[in-house]
């Protein structure tokens, strides 16, 4: 049994602690919990009957611990991660894993140093669809690859944005690109491969915060492929959708729903047997737009540990999908296609 703790208590706190504290992941518990806030701290340990601390240091030293859950604001998610790594606990860190790419490798070192593994939370790849149309492109389906498009078209108004005053500011969140749709971003380039270039265009529509709350980014993967991502908050008066399609040759594969989960369109050129059911059994409707892809994601978690397997998103990989948010950024405020594999200048993600 692995003994998680929650450093973080806020809003998505909710999901990862019912998975943990109401024993829905075999093989690990929830043993504590930290917020800086600590009326969140407590409210959470009271429901799962767990000890409750105000200072991660002090939750580290009174408690027997094997994984440390970090569920910061963004901004603080490297700070917390270095502070945590010489207790040689695994770490997990929700997305993104950092608003810097120095930030990143500090993490990464840091883990490497104490020996601790470093996970970060990428849910949607679990998705029941998103597997199905994984396991058609590793099977070679589509053929040449021509199309990729995430589209996050959600609802996001200004008492969301004033909950905390964290949010919305580029210090510590980002805007829709870095919050709302770095998973689905990560799905684009885990499915059409690595990017040579993008450019991107950004607005502040409807709400007053720092960041953007509307995006849209042109690709240009290595392969040849062309991709777009359509990404906003400011969808009225309710979510819409949060959906991937990837075009190829010899196929097309569309997965929709509002939190890609669920199978909306599965056409290949060669059919294979049980292609007439995809559309039926791969498509789950999720209780919220976090989706059932938290308990996959756990699941693997355990496995991965218990096993001593490799990660299928550790820090480097959560290190290239903020590499490729960051050069979207670049872009923003150049006015200019951005190459992959640069250094940033002028991008404000992470900044005061």
């Amino acid at each position: 049994m692995l003994n998680f703790a929650l450093v973080g208590c806020g809003r998505i706190a909710k999901r990862h602690s019912e998975l943990l504290g109401n024993g829905i992941i075999e093989g690990a518990k929830l043993v504590a919990v930290c917020d800086v806030k600590v009326e969140r701290a407590q409210a959470i340990a009271e429901k799962f009957s767990v000890n409750y601390y105000q200072d991660l240091h002090q939750m580290m030293k009174s408690e027997q611990i094997d994984v440390v859950v970090v569920l910061t604001p963004s901004g603080m998610h490297a700070q917390n991660t270095i502070d945590l790594a010489p207790y040689g606990k695994d770490i997990i860190v929700e997305k993104p894993m950092a608003l810097t790419l120095d930030d990143a490798d500090r993490m990464i070192s840091a883990c490497d140093t104490h020996g601790c593994r470093l996970f970060i939370v990428k849910q949607n790849r679990f998705n029941v669809p998103v597997q199905k149309l994984r396991q058609s492109l590793e099977q070679g389906r589509f053929g040449k690859l021509v199309l990729g498009t995430v589209r996050v078209r959600w609802c996001r108004d200004q008492g969301y944005y004033d909950l905390d005053d964290w949010r919305g500011t580029w210090a510590q969140d980002g805007g829709v690109l870095t919050n709302q749709a770095s998973h689905h971003i990560d799905l684009l380039e885990w499915m059409m491969g690595d990017i040579e270039s993008v450019f991107a265009r950004s607005t502040t529509a409807l709400v007053d915060i720092e960041t953007e709350d509307t995006a849209v980014v042109t690709v240009k993967f290595t392969n040849g492929a062309l991709g777009v991502i359509e990404a906003t908050t400011a969808a009225r008066p309710k979510d819409l959708e949060g959906s991937l399609s990837v075009l190829g040759a010899t196929g097309t594969v569309e997965v929709g729903g509002f939190a890609v989960n669920e199978m909306k369109t599965w056409n290949f050129l060669e059919p294979q047997e049980g292609d007439d059911q995809v559309l039926s059994e791969f498509s789950v409707n999720p209780p919220n737009v976090y989706g059932f892809g938290h308990q996959a994601y756990y699941e693997h978690v355990v496995e991965s540990i218990n096993q001593g397997s490799a990660a299928l998103v550790d820090g480097l990989q959560g290190r290239k999908s903020l590499e490729l948010i960051s050069a979207i950024y670049e872009s923003i405020e150049t006015g200019e296609e951005v190459f992959l594999r640069f250094k940033p200048k002028r991008c404000k993600l992470g900044g005061v």
